[in-house]
């Protein structure tokens, strides 16, 4: 073989020797640790990548379990038995979650409440909000268009023909998605043993929501007064009772004090249909 031939060869074999020992050698020199943990814990999470956690993905808040000592307790989704096998992998011992579930506290569909003017935009909440902060005669109430619903990864949001949200308790997982999609906050999470919650979040004056709206709290206070919690059971603030769902987890005959019937029984219905 001729010399001329060697030399190239010679050439590029020496340089191939040369970048594969260089590779081997920053691969152990600039190597990451990957903690094995981290595998394991994103395996045991729910999978959905929701970012009710406040982690872009499952994958992010397994490295934060693991390298930052996050709090285990945050995948709603994935509920008590993600929260175990978590402890489990990370050695650690837990209390159960409290099984939460989301609820509209807006009772003012179209059959209750007034059009301002009609909207011809998109059929998006955020995006009617932004005009005249919306068409609705309440400033606080739903839209109507369903962003909750399209939002929701496990299609446990449908729009009734009132126009409000109807939430399937059976398919919701607490993860927060819709909660963080209304424009308005009319959605929120309670705990599951809850069994009443207030239809409405409009702190205006009673005169004026009596103009707006068929349903809505007029803040007469007559539930803070009456409800068998007493004073701890229902405070009014800010023109709104809050109910300290510690002290009042059921109250069956609630519409039958409040004057506007506002308060939702969730053994009993969702919304209005």
């Amino acid at each position: 073989m001729s010399i001329s031939i060697l030399i190239p060869i010679a050439v590029l074999g020496g340089l191939g020797l040369i970048f594969a020992v260089g590779l081997a050698y920053a691969s152990k020199k600039f190597a990451v640790f990957v903690d094995p943990r981290v595998e394991k814990v994103e395996s045991a999470l729910a999978g959905i990548n929701c970012g009710v956690c406040g982690y872009p993905g499952c994958k992010g808040y397994a490295e934060a379990i693991v390298n930052k000592g996050e709090p285990i307790d945050k995948c709603a989704p994935g509920g008590n038995e993600t929260l175990k096998k978590i402890a489990d992998i990370m050695g650690l011992e837990v209390a159960d979650m409290i099984p939460m579930v989301a609820v509209v506290r807006c009772q003012g569909g179209r059959s209750q409440t007034k059009l301002l003017f009609k909207y011809d935009g998109v059929s998006d909440c955020r995006a009617a909000q932004l005009v005249c902060a919306g068409s609705k005669s309440c400033n606080f109430g739903c839209l109507g268009h369903g962003s909750c619903a399209k939002a929701c990864p496990f299609s446990a949001i449908k729009m009734n023909a009132n126009g409000l949200p109807m939430i399937d308790e059976e398919k919701c997982t607490a993860c927060g998605v819709c909660v963080k999609t209304c424009p308005r906050g009319i959605i929120t999470l309670i705990p599951r043993t809850q069994e009443i919650f207030l239809g409405c979040v409009n702190p205006d004056s009673g005169p004026l929501v009596r103009r707006i709206c068929e349903v809505g709290c007029i803040g007469c206070g007559l539930c803070a007064k009456k409800n068998p919690a007493g004073a701890d059971g229902i405070k009014l603030q800010g023109g709104l009772p809050i109910i300290n769902y510690e002290k009042l987890t059921s109250w069956p005959e609630a519409n039958a004090v409040c004057p506007r019937k506002c308060y939702v029984i969730r053994e009993r219905v969702s919304v209005r249909d």
